[in-house]
């Protein structure tokens, strides 16, 4: 089997686990060539995901597509950020979000980060911190708030934790309704997130399998 098989074989198993409709399959490439994202791109695979700005500049070069970026934001990465990436899962600052407007030269979509345990290691905002931050997002030029995102800790239960996650989903949309999406799940959870609500799912070993980190 060569590789662009394994891929698709891959690819076609994850695929069969989405029970859902209206789901996002996120392939996330971190790591892996761009010959992978090319073979994916090739089989159909529409949406990419990348937690670096140097990846995903070249990777996003290369492959037109549409591109995730859903790493940790750091201030002086943003004017590079904002080059390649359509949509950004990690928003977790007001003074991010308005450097990312300023700087954007295009409409980029956001995905709040809800954190569920506050650790500050992990990035995101808790839950009462959560429409403070939309307001900033609605009121910036080129953002649209398009839902939350989170990571259950990795001491969490995972249908206890996409069931928090999905409830303070339910709640944030009371104020803010045109935030319909939830990115949660990846490689190992994604069918219980999915059980709970996700509509975009991160799935990177699964697909391409275990990563070599450099």
């Amino acid at each position: 089997m060569n590789r662009r098989e394994e891929l698709a074989a891959n690819l076609a198993s994850v695929q069969e686990r989405i029970t859902r409709a209206n789901v996002t399959l996120i392939v996330v490439t971190k790591t892996y060539p761009v010959s992978d994202v090319q073979a994916l791109k090739e089989l159909g695979v529409e949406n990419f995901g990348e937690n670096r700005t140097e990846e995903g500049e070249v990777k996003a070069a290369a492959v037109p597509a549409t591109w995730h970026f859903q790493g940790g934001i750091q201030s002086r990465k943003i004017k590079d950020i904002v080059q390649w990436a359509d949509v950004i899962h990690s928003l977790d600052s007001g003074e991010h979000a308005l450097k990312i407007g300023q700087r954007a030269v295009r409409p980029i979509d956001v995905f709040l980060q809800l954190s569920l345990d506050g650790d500050p290691e992990r990035g995101g905002v808790v839950e009462s911190e959560l429409a403070a931050l939309a307001e900033v997002v609605v009121a910036t030029p080129n953002l649209t708030l398009t839902g939350l995102m989170c990571v259950p800790p990795v001491s969490a239960i995972a249908a206890d934790a996409f069931s928090q996650i999905y409830s303070v989903h339910q709640r944030f949309l009371r104020d803010f309704p045109n935030a319909q999406s939830l990115s949660t799940g990846m490689s190992g959870d994604f069918e219980v997130a999915i059980d709970h609500g996700a509509t975009h799912i991160r799935v990177g070993s699964s697909i391409l399998g275990s990563r070599t980190y450099r």
